[in-house]
């Protein structure tokens, strides 16, 4: 099972996170690699490089990340990196609806050896600090919401005590999330 966490980031956290992911060898790449994708380092002044959908963060210090190029469908000869075996950090950023409410994003890791992802090795000793870290950054940085299993960025918190920003959980049906004080 992936460990994950799910976020409010407003755009000024997303900086601050980023600014904090400075000190890791982190690369980042699109969930959808076009053949001619050119990475960069996850930092503050790459921020408005970073694509509009989901990221790869990945750990380059660790080990490359695997990509498989793809035969069919709609995404025919893009790349598509394995989250299972390489050392890479799902994360998918937070968005504004046409409501102008923002939705919950989340991040992820695979880290454990289990049947239904096919890893048969856990993640290394290494990409574990490395994840555990960020986490801990998340957890020390944002506050928690209630529902209790979202955090929300210091800057979020802000804008909803403000100007009443309404945060919305991004699953199907999402209800909306409070920050504790």
């Amino acid at each position: 099972m992936a460990s994950q966490l799910q976020y409010f980031m407003s755009p000024d956290d997303e900086v601050a996170f980023f600014r904090f992911l400075e000190r890791f060898e982190l690369e980042v790449y699109p969930r959808r690699v076009p053949p001619d994708w050119e990475t960069f380092r996850a930092s503050q002044e790459n921020v408005p490089r970073l694509p509009e959908e989901d990221i790869y963060l990945v750990a380059v210090g660790v080990g490359p990340a695997i990509v498989d190029k793809v035969k069919r469908g709609p995404d025919k000869g893009f790349w598509r990196i394995d989250e299972v075996r390489s050392p890479v950090i799902f994360m998918e950023r937070c968005r504004m609806n046409e409501e102008g409410e923002l939705l919950s994003g989340q991040m992820w890791a695979e880290m454990e050896v289990t049947p239904q992802t096919g890893r048969k090795d856990a993640a290394s000793d290494q990409f574990r600090r490395l994840y555990r870290e960020i986490e801990e950054y998340l957890k020390k940085t944002f506050r928690k919401g209630d529902p209790k299993a979202f955090l929300v960025g210091p800057k979020a918190a802000r804008l909803y005590k403000e100007t009443r920003l309404v945060l919305r959980d991004s699953a199907h049906r999402g209800g909306t999330v409070v920050p504790y004080k």
